[in-house]
């Protein structure tokens, strides 16, 4: 593994503070304390452009800056805490003050996790950490096991999805800074929750984003869609991937998080002989084996590649799981009727029964929308290392005006695609709000504090939709009202459909928990076939009895069904989503059924059957 080294301040009750910045180009650097006290440290320079020094009467709450050169005032690129923002000092925080009672709690396996994704600033009224504390029984409720928690790092403003942040180790001030997210991951473990961290390793946001002033951190050798590349494989980039590996490292250890999702990890670009990705999952797993627990890190991508998933020593980078797009597609099209954009390499049922059967869609077959071959084969790698959702922040959110499900689909479809997912092999994810079919949207928004930037946004953001057949006005993401209207209302306690439609996910959450042959689940044991005629989908689960038949009416027309199992089999029925207990319209009884004649199903809906 490459170097390692600590950045940032670190305070010690024994010592003091230290101060670490990497500044290789700079003649001169001092750490300026402006409170309590105004105060000017000298920092020393050290083995490849490192600078240190030490203020011993420096304890937390002290504000600070860096000065390069005699002139150049900067924040800390590694600052644990901005709680005037992103142009503002810098704090020094005691990461070992915090009281933590979460000694007995080890993580959950990978095969358990159930994800519900949220964003802190708009999943409750308090719009922070405290705020998600407040629900989190409701989450225990519904059977969630982990959260996903969408980036924390500081960004400018208040109101951010959070891909815009510029100081990776600082927690978000309106959140409620480094103490609130730790009582937050307390507050989960507390409750048996499992807690999973977007973090971004692809590129910064550009307000607030002072990186080029202390060192080589970007590279012109690639470009992403959001400006210059992080320098992964250029000169000095050993420093680069230190900084990025620290921060990491300090999400699992100091804030006790269970797992990283790294967004975008096709735009972390390095032609290295050792990825970035390898070696940050090579630290990881020393980090676990000292703390004798499991931390895991998914990635996002789109690019099909196994080289993610595969062991270290076949070659890949380790990593233990990544998200599946292609699933949700599949899904979307044949639901929605949308053919747009990226949606136009999607539609037919054979790509639904595809996804199930080998997860990846495109796996080395020809892309009409990219224009190229894609992906290769995953048909060998278990189903739980691939998260997979109908919905999430950027299938809403990156739709013009922001519509979940609940506003493109029938309610007894939205049951349908629940069990989609939930009776899925894969690692199931829902989006806030979808499981009582939140009526609100996600849209996008930001809050710039210069407004050329905030008018770039929206002209850009505008541009976006071309592709897509969307109509009306995109949302203006730097007003108030966009972050206001996308604001979970948690509204099902007044509304009995929306009730029962979050007792009906309740349901099948129990069902996946608790069904035999969900806890022997494989891609290997799965009997996927799709009736055409019918629009029907049929998913066996024969991995351990009693086996669990799925039935998925996609039409809006009743169907009668037969067995599509290869053997002779009797089957009774579990639960049917069209009953009147989920919203349904109400369905005939289904009697226990031969292997010929298997039952029928009401338009739009989903029955569950085992073995006898």
């Amino acid at each position: 593994m490459g170097i390692i080294r600590d950045i940032g301040s670190y305070y010690t009750q024994e010592k003091g503070t230290s101060f670490t910045v990497w500044a290789p180009t700079a003649a001169q650097v001092e750490a300026v304390i402006t409170s309590p006290k105004k105060q000017i440290i000298p920092l020393q320079r050290e083995a490849f452009g490192y600078w240190t020094g030490l203020a011993e009467d420096a304890k937390p709450s002290t504000k600070y800056f860096f000065r390069l050169n005699g002139k150049t005032k900067r924040p800390d690129p590694a600052s644990r805490s901005q709680p005037d923002g992103v142009h503002e000092a810098s704090e020094v925080i005691d990461q070992a003050a915090y009281d933590w009672q979460d000694s007995a709690w080890k993580g959950i396996p990978l095969e358990e996790y159930i994800i519900y994704e949220l964003h802190a600033g708009t999943f409750s009224e308090e719009e922070n950490f405290e705020g998600v504390i407040r629900k989190l029984p409701e989450l225990k409720d519904l059977g969630i096991t982990a959260i996903e928690i969408m980036p924390v790092a500081q960004f400018p403003g208040s109101r951010n999805w959070g891909y815009d942040g510029v100081y990776p180790f600082a927690v978000q001030n309106s959140y409620g800074g480094p103490e609130g997210l730790k009582k937050l991951v307390d507050a989960c473990h507390r409750e048996g929750l499992a807690v999973i961290l977007d973090v971004v390793y692809n590129h910064m946001g550009p307000e607030g984003n002072y990186l080029k002033d202390f060192g080589p951190y970007f590279t012109h050798k690639y470009n992403t869609p959001w400006g210059d590349a992080l320098n992964f494989d250029d000169a000095d980039s050993d420093h680069v991937r230190n900084f990025f590996l620290q921060n990491a490292l300090m999400w699992l250890r100091d804030y006790h998080i269970d797992a990283l999702r790294l967004d975008a990890v096709h735009a972390i670009l390095d032609m290295g002989a050792k990825h970035f990705l390898q070696e940050l999952q090579e630290h990881v797993t020393q980090l676990g084996e000292q703390q004798n627990r499991e931390y895991i890190l998914i990635a996002e991508t789109d690019m099909n590649n196994v080289r993610l998933l595969n062991p270290i020593e076949q070659g890949g980078y380790g990593l233990a799981a990544q998200w599946a797009d292609g699933y949700h597609h599949a899904i979307h099209t044949l639901v929605t009727g949308e053919r747009d954009g990226y949606y136009e390499d999607y539609g037919e049922p054979e790509h639904l029964v595809k996804a199930l059967k080998h997860t990846y869609v495109y796996n080395g077959i020809y892309s009409v929308h990219r224009r190229r071959t894609v992906g290769n084969d995953a048909t060998a790698i278990p189903a739980k290392h691939f998260v997979v959702c109908s919905q999430n922040h950027d299938q809403v959110g990156n739709r013009m005006m922001g519509e979940r499900l609940t506003q493109l689909i029938s309610f007894e479809q939205l049951k349908v695609v629940a069990g989609l997912i939930l009776l899925s092999p894969y690692t199931p994810m829902l989006f806030m709000g979808e499981e009582y079919g939140e009526q609100h949207p996600f849209l996008y928004f930001v809050s710039h504090t210069d407004k050329h930037l905030s008018k770039l946004v929206t002209e850009g953001r505008r541009k976006e939709f071309a592709a897509f057949a969307w109509k009306g006005e995109a949302p203006d993401p730097a007003a108030e009202a966009t972050f206001e209207q996308s604001k979970l209302q948690h509204s099902y306690h007044q509304h009995e459909q929306q009730n029962k439609l979050r007792e009906f996910y309740k349901k099948l959450i129990q069902f996946r928990k608790t069904a035999p042959a969900f806890a022997k689940r494989s891609k290997e044991q799965l009997t996927v076939h799709f009736d055409t005629e019918a629009s029907v989908l049929h998913l066996i689960h024969s991995g351990a009895k009693p086996y669990i038949y799925c039935l998925f009416n996609l039409s809006k027309q009743p169907q009668t069904i037969a067995s599509a199992y290869p053997e002779r089999q009797e089957w009774e029925p579990v639960l049917n989503s069209a009953d009147t207990a989920w919203g349904g319209p109400g369905a005939k009884k289904v009697s226990s059924s031969s292997h010929h004649s298997l039952c029928s199903l009401e338009p739009e809906s989903l029955i569950i059957l085992q073995s006898k």
